[in-house]
């Protein structure tokens, strides 16, 4: 089978719907319509406090009418409604800009309200808040406090949507007036439900302390009539890993890391050392580093080898000028025969450690 020419394949991409990402960014009816009812309503605002622009003011809107309530103003707001590159608002302008004018020249008294007139009465794309779908029904809760003023419901002031509630934090039930788990009811009445957090040992509670708990917490238990904090780090089976330490939280506990000196630990730092790890001891109650080379005994055997601690070990190095040898370190030849001179006390490079 032949591929399609690309021409052919650009105009099927053409033809084909959008993405569903690019869909949802499209704006709806009502979202556009009251975009351009708030720009109008801007409009009137920018130009409150304008005239005809004429010599003569009073002269001309005696007998041109008075500018607040002219074509000349509703031109001027129109005018500044629509971006150039703005083609869905030109074109609901053009649409319906004799639905604009109509209201402007004989209906803004009776309506003042130009979204309610334009967008939910006459083009019918909107509803009044607290209204949803296509019949403009009540929210749940009803349309003056829609979800008990705790919530959003869906598709208020549009035509869409199924007037459920989706409610915020602390909150549940179809309108929104329960309380869920963690918090409590504070206030209740035929008009209002307001829910507060319950202390942070309560899993329920009937009001704002750890006295009021109905259930604790996890991380919490009942203790004289109050939920107070367990500490895990206490138990007889150590929550942690042999080479970490336990640290008790409100609530919960972490297990922390052990200083590297230590082998086991019982808290922060080579002060809470079980024990130490090879090259360290135990000194003014935290582990410290053996320096090796310090003994009596010596670290480094072969002649004249030095010796040099490093944390927790040492290091035996032959001095500049002498060679490594399984038994010594050999003082090397020059050319001609003569023995090099080199110093066995000389510090060695770091690349030589």
């Amino acid at each position: 089978m032949r591929s399609p020419a690309p021409a052919a394949l650009g105009l099927l991409l053409l033809l084909l719907p959008p993405p569903p990402a690019e869909a949802a960014k499209k704006a709806t009816p009502c979202k556009r319509c009251r975009e351009l009812v708030d720009k109008f309503n801007q409009g009137m605002v920018d130009t409150a406090k304008k005239n005809f622009g004429g010599g003569n003011t009073a002269w001309e809107e005696k007998s041109l009418s008075k500018y607040e309530s002219s074509e000349v103003r509703l031109l001027e707001i129109t005018e500044g409604l629509c971006g150039s590159s703005d083609f869905e608002c030109h074109s609901l302008l053009e649409e319906h800009e004799g639905h604009l004018e109509a209201w402007w020249l004989r209906l803004k008294k009776d309506f003042p309200d130009l979204f309610e007139w334009f967008c939910v009465k006459t083009l019918k794309v909107c509803c009044s808040p607290g209204t949803y779908g296509p019949d403009c029904l009540a929210c749940q809760g009803g349309s003056q406090r829609p979800c008990s003023g705790n919530g959003h419901c869906s598709g208020d002031g549009s035509r869409q949507g199924d007037g459920s509630c989706q409610c915020h934090l602390g909150y549940q039930g179809a309108t929104c007036s329960d309380c869920t788990d963690g918090y409590f009811s504070s206030l209740r009445n035929e008009t209002h439900s307001v829910c507060t957090a319950c202390d942070g040992s309560c899993k329920t509670c009937t009001g704002p302390s750890n006295k009021d708990c109905g259930q604790c917490a996890e991380g919490w238990a009942q203790e004289d009539g109050a939920c107070v904090d367990v500490d895990e780090c206490a138990a007889e089976t150590p929550p942690c890993g042999d080479q970490q330490y336990c640290e008790n939280v409100n609530g919960s506990f972490a297990c922390e890391e052990c200083d590297s000196t230590c082998v086991g630990c019982t808290g922060k730092g080579p002060g809470h050392c079980k024990e130490c790890v090879p090259g360290y001891t135990k000194e003014s109650g935290q582990c410290a580093d053996i320096d090796e080379c310090a003994r009596p005994e010596k670290a480094c055997t072969r002649q004249n080898e030095n010796c040099y601690n490093t944390p927790g070990s040492f290091v035996c190095v032959c001095p500049e000028g002498f060679e490594d040898t399984e038994d010594a370190c050999v003082q090397t030849q020059a050319p001609g025969g003569e023995v090099a001179e080199g110093d066995p006390t000389r510090q060695p490079s770091r690349e030589d450690l």
